[in-house]
């Protein structure tokens, strides 16, 4: 697939025909200065370039007969005439046959004209942040609150979340996503994703008045991107700081393409004030979606009332304030996007480093399977660590780890999977290695059974989360320990109430994810895991899987001795494929306010690594697939030296 860009020149030909302070920031400048930035960044290049049309008249009764997310059946609204995104979910419904489509909306109004559209059909889920003050900011509106979660047969499929303060950033924004969107967007179950991308709600804006970087969008696109199969739709909306826009604009796209999001700016604590907002929605919702029922780890914080004091007042467009606001706007976020930079995209999106015995392992067209291993002298400095380690295929499998370790740390590839049968013991070593090399702090999420090494320092440079652990304990600050949760949901619960808020904010340099011993995962489990913690590290992340004895060569073993077992594990067959999750086993909801949870199965990886893992591994953690590739393009790389590979161009 490949990601697509649309856009004609008569968007731009819009103008005010009158003087009206009010309207002015709407102008044609918001899409030629994202254009242009597109444009010099190369992205637009890269995209796949779709020719606009107009819209019939039967498109465009599919909602009304009035483009923008306040546009209303009959009437249109807030600088939009038409409403594209409540258009496009109808022709996905009707034309290609969709029953459930997510409708984010980031932009900092309330979408109204989407949600009075959808908000008695159980078939769109409809999010919206926006900025609300306790009413006081336009659309002023009672239904914008956290209580209006939709009539008759929807009720629960709107969720509205509140910002009633201003200055909220990319903390609030992720905990939002974290702890109300995903649990009930993977309820859901998605088949489209749409995203009213409004850039208004990022720093500078004077409408908005908020803090999140351009950085944040493309990481809350690549947490859409595990949603729906990866399709996800942005369509622009608002946006008035036309560097902040252009720049967030872009942060999209190089997330839509697959390119690793840079990491995040700033603390990553969440304002009291966004904590509330988000408590409440969660409390009106729970009656909706059994995902906001589960306490422990989700549960924030308890409710409170939102006392009116202290409301800031709101500034409207062009009004009196609107210059002030606007020109402190423009000089307050310069320094943060200063601060900015575009990190160069790493020529490979993944590489597998396989032992012998997965050598005839099929893997996915655009995964790099580089055939060099680091030098025998670092290889074997690092085996001393662990007597484990200085059996042959534990040390050829460090060594191949090692060398595709340094391409991670280089920038020469951006993630890695990796099989050896000494999981634990070349955990270590990466985790030494990594902080040796480049990396300032590691995260390590160890599943299964594993147990952190005694001498590592507690310096805060790294930090150690076991899941599957006896209880749940923090050890220390930066030991924890949580149990493998019995069913999928609960899982789901434990990744995004807890280990990606851990993540985030670690704010990591690399993160190894580790499969060790009865880790009890199943392989879409293993796959989104891998694929959630892309964000944190900028896309650095290394899977370890431990390798396990087959039964048969267990058997042989017994027969005729260690030597010519370990001969015949190399052409040993495929064996081990774990009983694969259906799609509604990630949390689809069944029927309306009902969630069926089925039963993890605890099972392990009895021989070598599943297929179907390095396959959805790789979609999760490159976000798109490449084109087919003839067998003399496929990538060699020499022992000791850097990754080589070639540079097809690709989308999500």
């Amino acid at each position: 697939m490949r990601t697509a860009l649309v856009y004609h020149e008569e968007m731009t030909a819009a103008r005010l025909l009158w003087e009206d302070p009010e309207c002015e920031i709407e102008r044609p400048e918001r899409l030629t200065a994202a254009l242009e930035r597109l444009q010099q960044g190369g992205l637009e290049q890269r995209c796949l370039q779709l020719a606009a049309r107009e819209a019939s008249e039967a498109e465009l009764g599919l909602v009304h007969r009035p483009p923008g997310h306040h546009s209303q059946r009959a009437a249109a609204n807030g600088f939009c005439v038409f409403n594209n995104v409540a258009i496009a979910a109808k022709h996905a419904q009707q034309k290609h046959g969709l029953q459930r489509i997510l409708i984010v909306d980031w932009d900092v109004h309330h979408g109204q004209g989407i949600q009075y559209i959808f908000e008695d059909d159980p078939s769109v889920l409809y999010f919206s942040w926006h900025r609300y003050e306790h009413g006081c900011f336009w659309p002023y509106l009672q239904e914008s609150d956290a209580d209006a979660v939709g009539l008759g047969q929807g009720r629960g499929f709107t969720v509205n979340l509140p910002w009633n303060q201003v200055g909220m950033g990319n903390a609030d924004y992720m905990a939002a996503f974290l702890h109300v969107l995903l649990p009930v967007a993977f309820e859901f179950d998605p088949e489209l994703v749409l995203v009213s991308a409004g850039f208004d709600s990022a720093v500078g804006d004077p409408e908005g008045q908020m803090q999140a970087t351009p950085e944040c969008f493309a990481h809350l696109t690549q947490l859409l991107q595990v949603l729906a199969g990866g399709r996800v739709c942005a369509v622009l909306e608002g946006g008035y700081h036309l560097e902040s826009l252009s720049q967030s604009v872009c942060m999209v796209v190089k997330a839509l393409l697959g390119d690793p999001a840079p990491p995040l700016s700033g603390s990553m604590v969440p304002r009291h004030s966004a904590l509330e907002s988000i408590q409440s929605v969660r409390a009106a919702q729970a009656p909706h979606w059994t995902s906001l029922q589960q306490q422990g780890p989700a549960r924030l914080l308890n409710p409170s009332t939102c006392s009116p004091e202290g409301r800031r007042p709101s500034v409207s467009p062009g009004g009196p304030g609107f210059k002030a606001a606007e020109a402190q706007g423009s000089a307050v976020p310069r320094s943060l996007l200063d601060q900015l930079h575009l990190y160069p995209t790493p020529p490979a999106r993944t590489a597998a480093a396989l032992t012998a015995q997965d050598a005839a392992l099929v893997l996915p067209p655009d995964v790099l399977r580089p055939e060099g291993s680091a030098p025998q002298e670092e290889t074997r400095a690092w085996a001393r660590l662990h007597e484990a380690l200085a059996q042959d295929t534990a040390f050829i499998a460090l060594g191949k780890v090692l060398h595709l370790l340094n391409g991670i740390l280089d920038g020469q590839v951006s993630s890695g999977i990796a099989t050896t049968p000494a999981a634990a013991a070349t955990l270590e070593v990466a985790i030494r290695h990594g902080l040796s090399h480049r990396a300032q702090r590691v995260l390590c999420v160890a599943v299964g059974q594993l147990d952190r090494p005694p001498d590592l320092a507690s310096d805060g440079r790294n930090l150690w989360l076991n899941i599957r652990g006896k209880e749940a304990a923090a050890l220390s600050m930066f030991h924890v320990s949580v149990p493998l949760p019995g069913t999928t949901g609960g899982f789901l619960s434990c990744i995004l109430a807890l280990v990606l808020p851990l993540a985030y904010g670690f704010q990591p340099d690399l993160v190894l994810v580790a499969l060790g011993p009865a880790h009890g995962l199943q392989d879409p489990q293993a796959a989104l895991l891998a694929a959630l913690l892309r964000g944190p590290a900028g896309g650095r992340v290394l899977v370890l899987v431990e390798q396990r004895k087959t039964q048969r060569e267990r058997e042989h073993k017994r027969g005729v001795g260690e030597g010519e077992a370990g001969s015949r594990r190399a052409g040993s067959p495929m064996r081990g494929w774990i009983p694969g999750l259906r799609d509604h086993d990630l949390g689809r909801r069944q029927t309306p306010n009902r969630l069926s949870h089925p039963g993890a199965q605890h099972c392990d990886f009895w021989g070598p690594v599943s297929r179907r893992f390095f396959s959805r591994a790789d979609k999760f953690l490159s976000s798109a697939a490449l084109t087919e590739q003839s067998s003399s393009e496929k990538a060699t790389s020499q022992p000791g030296q850097g990754l080589e590979h070639p540079r097809p161009e690709r989308g999500a």
